[in-house]
C-alpha cells in the first residue's frame, strides 16, 4: 500500500493528552517541556505502523458452525441459557454423544458472548478458546451458552444481564455464581455436561447448591487460553457434571498443556486417564475434615452437620477420618480478596490477562477498551466497588497490599500442604449454608454483597494457592436445596480428589 495513503496503527498525542496524562501521575512541566515530551513521544510511536506487516496468530477454528439464536421462554424456565447454537465436532472420540454448555465468558468464534453484562454488547469473538477446541476434537457437541452472573464478579444468580437464574430445588431462591447456568442446565438434564471458571468459587459455589459435581483443577492443568481473565493468578476453567465418572471424563479431555501459549501451565503436564483410576475401595486413604471449616460466622449448623455425618461414611469404604485443624485457612478469603482488588483494576482497565505471556485476544481488548470509555456506568456495582476499592488501593498504598496478599498466599499453601502430607484429602462444607432468597430490587449495596457472599469462605483460599478441589452432594438437603461437600487434594492430584468423590457417591448403590 503507498505510503501516502497507509493509516498509522497508533494517533499521535497531542499536547492536550500528555498534560492531562501528566497531571494524573502528579508531574510538573512547563509548556516548552510538554511540547518535547509530545514530539519525542509521537516520534516513537511511529514505530508500531511496521506491525501492520505481521498477521498475529489465533487460536484456530476447525469446526463449522453457524451464530445460533436466542432461547425462546419455553426452553429456558430457569433463564439458565443466555445463547443456543448447535456446533458439532468430531464424529468420534470420548466426547461422542454428549452435549455441552458452555459459560458465557468463555470465547467461541462467531458465536456471541456476553459474560452476562451490556458491557460486551456486540462482541462476538473470532476465534475458539482452546477447550472449546479440545472439546470439539473429543466428539463433544456444543448445545450453548450458558448464563452467568454480569462479570462474573457475583456468587448469587441476580446480576446478569440475562435476569436472574432461579434454582432447581427452589426458584424463589438464587443458584449460586457465576457459572450459575452452566449449573442449573445439568442439575435439570438439558445437558450432559458443562464448563465453569472458577476465581472464588465459581464452579463449586452453584454445583453445591444445584446437586452436581464442580471440580476446580488444580491452577495450570486445564489450559485458561483465550478465556476472560479476573486475575491472572487464580484463572480456573473446570468441569460441571452430574456424576464423578463424567467430571473425570471431562477433565481427560480439558487437562493438557498448550504449546506454551497459557503461562499458567508447567511444561512437564502428565494427564492420566482419571476414568481408570476410579475406585469404591479408598483402603489406606487418609482424609482430614478442617475444624476451620465449620462453625464459621456464617455457618448453619445443620449444614456443618450433614457435612461432619457424610464424611464419617468414607469409613465405610476403608479409608481413616480425623479431624484436623489449618488455623490460617479461615483467612484464605480476606488473601484473595486483596489479591483480586487490585488485579481486577488493571484486568478491567487495561485488558483481559494484560501483563502475562501467552495468546492475547486483541479483539476482545479493543472491545472492553471501547465499552469501558463509551458506557463506562454499564459495568455492574459490585465490579465498581471492586474498581473504586482497587484504585483506592493503588493510590494510596502502591502494590503494598496486593504485594502482602501474595506473600500469604504462599504462606497459606504451604499450610494445606503441610496437612497434604500427612492427609490424601481435606474435607468440609462447599457453601456454609444455603444460598439464600433473591434480594429485593432496590436493595442497599450493604444488603446485596452479604446476599451474593455470606456463604463461600470455604472457597477462595483454595484459588490463590492452587489446590484442586470438588464439591459433591451428600443426599441430604437443608431448606429444600441439597448440600455440597468440598474435597480438596494435593496439587495435580486430581486423581485422588476424584477417586474420593467417587468412592462417596458409590455409598449405598
Amino acid at each position: 500500500m503507498s505510503e501516502v495513503y497507509r493509516t498509522h496503527v497508533v494517533q499521535a498525542p497531542t499536547i492536550a493528552d500528555v498534560a492531562e496524562i501528566a497531571d494524573s501521575y502528579g508531574f510538573t512541566f512547563e509548556q516548552h517541556e510538554l511540547m518535547e515530551y509530545q514530539e519525542e513521544i509521537k516520534s516513537s510511536l511511529k514505530m508500531f505502523d511496521k506491525l501492520e506487516d505481521f498477521v498475529e496468530p489465533q487460536l484456530p477454528v476447525i469446526y463449522p458452525r453457524t451464530p445460533g439464536w436466542a432461547p425462546k421462554n419455553e426452553e429456558n424456565p430457569h433463564n439458565a441459557w443466555c445463547w443456543r447454537c448447535d456446533i458439532k465436532g468430531s464424529s468420534d472420540g470420548k466426547l461422542a454423544g454428549k452435549t455441552i454448555a458452555i459459560k458465557d465468558n468463555i470465547p467461541i468464534a462467531g458465536v456471541p458472548l456476553r459474560n452476562g453484562s451490556r458491557l460486551f454488547d456486540g462482541y462476538t469473538p473470532d476465534y475458539d478458546a482452546t477447550v472449546i477446541t479440545k472439546i470439539l476434537g473429543e466428539g463433544g457437541c456444543i448445545i450453548g451458552k450458558s448464563t452467568c452472573e454480569n462479570c462474573c464478579v457475583s456468587c448469587g444468580s441476580c446480576t446478569s444481564v440475562n435476569g436472574p437464574v432461579t434454582n432447581p430445588y427452589d426458584t424463589t431462591r438464587m443458584t449460586g455464581g457465576s457459572s450459575t447456568g452452566s449449573a442449573v442446565l445439568v442439575s435439570v438434564g438439558a445437558v450432559d455436561m458443562a464448563l465453569g471458571t472458577d476465581q472464588g468459587g465459581s464452579i463449586r459455589s452453584p454445583a453445591s447448591s444445584c446437586g452436581i459435581v464442580g471440580l476446580k483443577p488444580t491452577f495450570g492443568l486445564v489450559p485458561y487460553t483465550g478465556i476472560l481473565s479476573l486475575e491472572s493468578t487464580f484463572d480456573n476453567v473446570g468441569p460441571m457434571t452430574k456424576t464423578v465418572y463424567d467430571c473425570a471424563l471431562l477433565l481427560e479431555v480439558l487437562a493438557g498443556y498448550d504449546d506454551g501459549v497459557d503461562p499458567r501451565q508447567p511444561r512437564d503436564l502428565v494427564v492420566p486417564e482419571y476414568t481408570k483410576q476410579l475406585s469404591r475401595d479408598l483402603n489406606g486413604i487418609k482424609i482430614g475434615v478442617v475444624k476451620e471449616g465449620f462453625g464459621t460466622s456464617s455457618s448453619d449448623k445443620d449444614v456443618d452437620d450433614i457435612v461432619r455425618q457424610a464424611a464419617r461414611q468414607f469409613t465405610k469404604t476403608g479409608a481413616s477420618v480425623d479431624e484436623i485443624s489449618i488455623p490460617m485457612h479461615s483467612v484464605g478469603g480476606t488473601i484473595r480478596r486483596g489479591i483480586l482488588l487490585q488485579g481486577a483494576v488493571s484486568t478491567f482497565s487495561r485488558g483481559f490477562n494484560y501483563g502475562s505471556k501467552g495468546f492475547h485476544p486483541t479483539s476482545l481488548f479493543d472491545s472492553i477498551h471501547h465499552s469501558f470509555k463509551s458506557r463506562p456506568n454499564d459495568a455492574p456495582v459490585r465490579v465498581k466497588q471492586n474498581m473504586l476499592a482497587g484504585e483506592y488501593l493503588n493510590r494510596n498504598y502502591g502494590g503494598m497490599i496486593y504485594a502482602k496478599c501474595k506473600n500469604l498466599a504462599i504462606e497459606l499453601g504451604k499450610k494445606y500442604d503441610a496437612s497434604l502430607n500427612d492427609y490424601d484429602a481435606l474435607v468440609m462444607p462447599t457453601l456454609t449454608r444455603q444460598s439464600p432468597q433473591f434480594p429485593q430490587k432496590n436493595v442497599s449495596l450493604k444488603d446485596l454483597n452479604t446476599a451474593l457472599h455470606n456463604n463461600v469462605s470455604n472457597l477462595g483460599g483454595f484459588n490463590i494457592t492452587g489446590h484442586p478441589a470438588i464439591t459433591i452432594n451428600t443426599g441430604n438437603k437443608v431448606d429444600g436445596l441439597p448440600v455440597g461437600m468440598m474435597i480438596v487434594g494435593k496439587h495435580f492430584d486430581e486423581s485422588t480428589v476424584l477417586k474420593v468423590a467417587y468412592a462417596y457417591e458409590q455409598l449405598d448403590k
